[in-house]
């Protein structure tokens, strides 16, 4: 069979139906939603975007989202439980545990030794926030973070746990928060993505790494050019972005302009929009060949910039570095930057692998939060620090006064949030005294996801997208409400 007519065999039922729309009834379609359509707001400072975003003013114009990949444990960092030394070796009471489900790595157990926190606690800011030794440049700015210490979750594994809280399911297939924003809100620059991803690496050899795919950034049933665009730190942040030898920028220019044009009379042919997604996806490639070196050029940053951050800052693979590099990233215009730090994911070693955790972060996170105030990006940049899930006030494995391990524990965890119409120090939520359930004012993921949302002037119930004949959205089906405790 010729390969035009195998093309039109294959052509999918959404494409047939929007060829046909384009007739008598798409004509009557358009004259019917003319009026609603020319009413919807547009934004003045997006390019792209769906036209009736944002539903109402919104607080925040771009986010920094620093995910702590493995789980960092909240009675080691920002959950303080004084009581449990007195329980240290002691079983964990049943009447807590409540018959919950373990994984398979303690399950197994014969015993729920109470395992209480090495590391000191104080209280800071004008609430009297508690903070771990861990933490001390986080501490320092309590007045500015809002600590949600009742988040949970429905997984209990790493995978489905990360996938959930990055796309609304725990499943694969659907688009990330990051491709969510992208989609509804646009661009804001014309020579960066919208979505930038960085990945750190982890600074103890002992930490425990987990498997992260691209799956993580994906647009899912969006199109591709939603997805996050993963940049390297270092000389190269893209790969194969720079032109071969002997090949000028006019020449790719040209080279460009006449795949475009074939791209565009493949797109006649057949409907697919994939085709249009891929001339974007060049053209932003020809674009990031100037802007992406520029922007991680760290020579024209002021020597202060590092007595600020530290010399890790200068990097590559540091968290540091690229906490640095978001910062950068936001000042020209890109709307949301996810940032992964793996190593959190505690089974054992904890007292030695948590400090080099915490000082791979700890510092960057709060350097990252002066540098935006400086330059009057804080009160629209929303920064995020925060896991999957919690940990668990039992030990895993070997028990002693000075090393433990830590398993999975969906049923409560904290994370803090800054900037961008967040009610600086708040702490919202509370655990009993095991750090084991939820005891006040619960957070579950969907209700994380609605807050953000809202933050950037979404009703989260509104925004949609048809997939499969049905309206598809982050926050997925059942109920989920903004957190409005922790807003401006």
């Amino acid at each position: 069979m010729h390969p035009f007519k195998e093309a039109i065999r294959a052509e999918t039922r959404r494409q047939f139906f929007g060829k046909v729309a384009t007739g008598i009834g798409g004509l009557a379609l358009a004259n019917l939603l003319a009026e609603d359509t020319f009413a919807l707001p547009q934004q003045g400072d997006s390019v792209g975007g769906l036209p009736d975003l944002p539903h109402f003013a919104p607080k925040a114009k771009r986010c920094i989202y620093l995910h702590m990949m493995g789980a960092p444990p909240q009675m080691d960092l920002l959950d303080y439980k004084p009581t449990m030394k007195d329980w240290y070796d002691k079983d964990l009471p049943e009447s807590i545990r409540q018959g919950q489900r373990l994984t398979t790595m303690t399950s197994g157990q014969s015993r729920f030794p109470i395992a209480p926190s090495v590391f000191e606690f104080s209280q800071h800011g004008q609430g009297g926030a508690w903070f771990s030794e861990l933490l001390p440049h986080t501490a320092s700015m309590a007045d500015d973070i809002a600590i949600i210490r009742s988040m949970h979750t429905d997984a209990i594994n790493h995978e489905p746990a990360i996938t959930f809280i990055q796309t609304g399911q725990q499943i694969s297939g659907r688009p990330c928060i990051g491709s969510w924003f992208a989609y509804g809100l646009g661009s804001m620059n014309e020579d960066l993505p919208t979505f930038v991803v960085m990945n750190a690496e982890r600074s103890h050899p002992r930490a425990g790494v987990q498997a992260i795919s691209a799956k993580l950034w994906s647009a899912g049933f969006l199109s591709p050019e939603y997805a996050g665009v993963g940049l390297r730190t270092g000389a190269d942040p893209v790969l194969y972005l720079k032109d071969p030898n002997g090949v000028s920028t006019d020449v790719r220019r040209q080279m460009l302009d006449g795949l475009g044009e074939l791209n565009r009379l493949r797109h006649e042919q057949i409907g697919d929009p994939e085709t249009l997604a891929r001339i974007e996806q060049y053209e932003m490639a020809f674009k990031m060949q100037s802007s992406v070196p520029e922007m991680a050029d760290l020579s024209s940053e002021p020597d202060s910039t590092f007595e600020r951050w530290g010399e890790e800052a200068k990097q590559a693979g540091k968290f540091q570095n690229a906490a640095l590099m978001a910062r950068r990233l936001v000042e020209r215009g890109v709307r949301f930057v996810q940032i992964y730090h793996r190593g959190w994911d505690v089974h054992s070693f904890a007292p030695e692998v948590l400090p080099a955790q915490a000082r791979d972060v700890d510092r960057a996170a709060w350097a990252l939060i002066q540098d935006l105030k400086e330059r009057g990006l804080f009160d629209e940049t929303l920064v995020i620090w925060g896991g999957e899930f919690g940990r668990t006030i039992y030990s895993q494995g070997r028990l002693t006064p000075t090393d433990y391990g830590r398993d999975h524990h969906p049923r409560c965890y904290s994370l803090w949030m800054a900037g961008g119409g967040v009610q600086g120090g708040v702490v919202y939520g509370e655990t009993d005294e095991f750090s084991y359930n939820i005891v006040k004012n619960p957070v579950h993921i969907r209700d994380f996801q609605a807050t953000i949302l809202h933050l950037f002037g979404i009703d989260h119930e509104r925004f949609t997208h048809k997939h499969r004949g049905l309206d598809a959205r982050l926050t997925g089906v059942e109920p989920a409400r903004v957190v409005h405790e922790i807003l401006v």
